[in-house]
């Protein structure tokens, strides 16, 4: 009774490099600009931006 070997093959799943963090909440930020004064609320501000997929945020320094 011959045997029927079947080869598995590890299938590489691409990462979409590293956007599915991003979809979860997890950004990797980093600063765009040094600290900026906002003339409209007089307050500093911070301008960054997530390296991975490339949103923008502004937070109070």
């Amino acid at each position: 009774m011959p045997s029927n070997v079947i080869k598995l093959k590890k299938v590489k799943r691409q990462r979409a490099e590293g956007r599915n963090l991003c979809v979860s909440g997890f950004h990797k930020w980093e600063v765009v600009a040094a600290a900026r004064f906002d003339v409209h609320e007089g307050k500093l501000i911070t301008p960054e931006r997530c390296k991975r997929c490339g949103k923008e945020r502004v937070r109070l320094s």
